[in-house]
């Protein structure tokens, strides 16, 4: 697609007289960005994915380490759902906004410096926050920028490589390996945090782990160096995202709302679930123990989903995935507890894994089924996450109004039910775009 077009590609358009037709030609013949060519189906994932991985799941455990206590020790420190949720608010705005300028950067320089520099700020972020101690509450407004510059830097360059490197053939597994390897990361690093907290002086306990998390993000760089340059093509297109939204017509106009839909509830359950279970119990080991149960868990709902789910299934496994993402939601209205919670986290590990791997998957082959759009692959990352990320701010910010207003437990549990019952958005607009 170049600039200035109006028109887009004819399998992107659903017509009245393609009503019936929802197909695209698949363009993703070898790797786009000169690497290993894409393994055929059934194949081993290539050296450079499992490279990959590695890398990911490095980051995966540096975050895990410490980012499940980074709200609590800013909870702390304030005793303020406010106070976290622009710290929230603030990571995603600053996020969308890396990953659109720094697009420029993936699309026409060296990605792999990208992704690296992206793992570089976050080792920033916890320097910062050992410099800060107890006043990291303070300096909320600089925290979040920077772990959102981390974020937005690492995850443009990682999808980007992650689709040079994958094919449709195998993208379901890297994405249930993926998964497998974060929710590992999750059931163990959060559990050791939760323990040394416990058991040394908290103070103590919270420099050691954002220390240990300093240190893996190190490794995570240094690996990164034996990922293969990628090449480079083309010219970034500042305005693609937008070009491409505002036609009714398209596939990615639907894809994008329910993109949007997406991110809502990333958006506060990616943090508020997490500090409940603090809130509650007041332990971190506790934090620590519901993080290992439910991870333990997600990691064999990833693994079983990355295996058995096929391309065909895939509308009918959301669907499933995003009822049930909901209904695990209504037992915070009889009683809010570290059960309840419990029963939410392992009812969402088991379920999650059906709406998230499908959801990827099918925005990554969209992106490659047309000869111009794997052309245009940084530029439709990009759009992916402005996206996500509008509606990661959208669900931030009606929970920071929320919460501003009353902190009353009904009006948290109708919070928690509206915000979480996006997932069902998710899978109409993916219906209605056809690509489900």
């Amino acid at each position: 697609m170049h600039s200035g077009a109006k028109h887009f590609p004819h399998d992107w358009v659903r017509g009245k007289d393609r009503a019936g037709e929802h197909s695209w030609r698949d363009v993703e013949q070898a790797d786009p960005a000169g690497g290993e060519p894409k393994k055929k189906k059934g194949g081993p994932l290539s050296g450079q994915s499992r490279l990959l991985l590695t890398v990911s799941g490095l980051f995966a455990t540096a975050n895990a380490l410490s980012g499940t206590f980074v709200n609590v020790y800013l909870w702390k420190a304030k005793h303020d759902f406010t106070v976290i949720g622009w710290f929230t608010l603030i990571h995603h705005l600053t996020m969308a906004l890396t990953f659109w300028i720094a697009g420029k950067w993936v699309k026409e320089h060296n990605k792999m410096n990208c992704l690296r520099t992206g793992v570089a700020a976050a080792a920033v972020f916890y320097m910062l926050v050992l410099w800060f101690g107890g006043r990291a509450a303070d300096y909320f407004v600089l925290l979040g920028a920077v772990q959102g510059l981390s974020s937005g830097l690492f995850w443009l360059a990682f999808n980007v490589v992650y689709f040079e490197v994958t094919g449709p053939n195998d993208r379901d597994r890297f994405n249930g390996w993926a998964g497998l390897l974060g929710s590992g990361a999750g059931m163990i690093a959060p559990w050791i945090s939760g323990y040394l907290i416990v058991r040394m002086q908290a103070a103590t306990g919270y420099r050691l782990i954002f220390t240990l998390s300093l240190i893996v993000f190190v490794v995570g760089v240094i690996f990164s160096f034996f990922l293969k340059k990628r090449k480079m093509s083309g010219t970034y297109e500042w305005f693609l995202a937008w070009r491409c939204l505002r036609y009714q017509d398209t596939a990615w106009r639907k894809v994008g709302l329910a993109l949007a839909a997406q991110g809502v509830r990333e958006g506060v359950f990616g943090f508020m679930i997490g500090l409940l279970v603090y809130v509650h119990t007041g332990s971190e080991m506790s934090l620590g123990n519901f993080s290992l149960i439910t991870s333990a868990v997600a990691l064999l709902s990833f693994l079983v989903a990355g295996k058995l789910l096929k391309p065909r299934f895939r509308g009918k496994a959301m669907l499933l995935g995003a009822v049930m993402l909901v209904l695990v939601i209504l037992p915070f209205f009889w009683k809010v507890n570290f059960f309840t919670l419990l029963l939410f986290g392992v009812g969402a590990a088991v379920f999650y894994p059906l709406y998230s791997i499908p959801m990827t998957s099918i925005v990554f082959d969209l992106i490659g089924r047309e000869e111009e759009s794997v052309k245009k692959r940084e530029e439709y990352i990009v759009m992916r996450e402005l996206a996500l990320n509008t509606g990661r701010l959208f669900g931030t910010a009606v929970f920071i109004a929320v919460v501003s207003f009353t902190q009353s437990a009904a009006a948290m549990n109708w919070l928690l039910l509206g915000i979480g019952s996006s997932p069902l958005a998710v899978w109409y607009w993916m219906r209605k775009a056809e690509v489900a």
